[in-house]
């Protein structure tokens, strides 16, 4: 059952992180569950499926005299979510939740902690995705990519640099069949979701967010890894012609996006989107 994550976190004291913060805040979530559950934090870090994703902090930061840095400031409050679709996720989400809730676990980074102030969680199993899904009567979806959202092209190192809506909509297929019930894969082709939706980019920027890191054997420090996307909003619009099942289909995939986040490196913090379903007006 899909589930999240919702905190709202202040910094004990005013700490620099980069800017592609999720890289280090993922690594500090991992050490909180492996506190509690290290079976449970390494089937999150090994598991090809990327079953945890996160969102960026949300909130003001200061300026950070580092180049690509920013300042967390301890008179500011600062929000994220963790999404779980793992099949196992309430192990995943008691090794998260009973730490930093019931033990009031501060979030260790590299140069500073977070501690929990607000939390709350909400959840919803596939099979209700997809009724909820066909009660809905909108004629487009809108996604706010609010993290760099990085769709590597099937199986090449070709990256998405626009929502296009095969892209966006096959990633999320991809990851929805991952881990649902055998009763609740779907199969959408490429081609239906060119056929039958159109997109219309309301704002558009592409970023670089750094991933992970590797020794640089040369200077003698780690180095980041860099993968490309793109931030911004984009609606989706359904054409008039749009099958039923299909048009379902792709609204139970854009719920499920805020559990999964799009894309790849989703744990890292890319990926992270808003969705909004609405009615063009006649």
């Amino acid at each position: 059952m899909p589930q999240k994550i919702s905190l709202v976190v202040r910094p004990r004291e005013s700490t620099e992180i980069p800017w592609s913060e999720g890289y280090q805040l993922y690594s500090a979530i991992l050490n909180v569950m492996r506190g509690c559950d290290e079976k449970a934090s390494r089937r999150a870090h090994d598991s090809p499926l990327s079953s945890i994703s996160l969102s960026h902090l949300d909130g003001k930061f200061g300026r950070s005299q580092r180049p690509r840095h920013k300042c967390l400031d301890p008179a500011n409050r600062y929000n994220f979510r963790i999404g779980i679709t793992d099949p196992k996720e309430a192990e995943i989400f008691r090794a998260i939740v009973q730490p930093l809730i019931l033990r009031e676990q501060d979030i260790l980074l590299e140069k500073g902690a977070l501690m929990v102030e607000e939390a709350a969680s909400s959840s919803r199993s596939f099979e209700e995705l997809l009724m909820d899904a066909g009660k809905e009567t909108c004629t487009f979806l809108e996604f706010e990519f609010i993290s760099p959202t990085c769709i590597q092209y099937r199986n090449t190192k070709v990256m998405e640099m626009f929502p296009h809506r095969e892209a966006v909509f096959s990633s999320l297929l991809a990851k929805w069949n991952a881990v649902c019930p055998e009763g609740q894969r779907m199969a959408l082709e490429r081609d239906d979701m060119a056929r039958y939706l159109m997109e219309e980019p309301l704002s558009y920027e592409t970023h670089s967010a750094m991933v992970n890191t590797v020794m640089d054997n040369v200077k003698g420090h780690p180095r980041p890894i860099l993968r490309p996307g793109f931030k911004g909003r984009c609606r989706y619009i359904f054409a008039k012609n749009a099958p039923e099942g299909m048009r379902n289909g792709i609204l139970a995939l854009a719920r499920f996006a805020e559990y999964s986040g799009v894309g790849s490196a989703v744990a890292r913090g890319c990926g992270a989107v808003k969705v909004m379903v609405g009615e063009v007006e006649k």
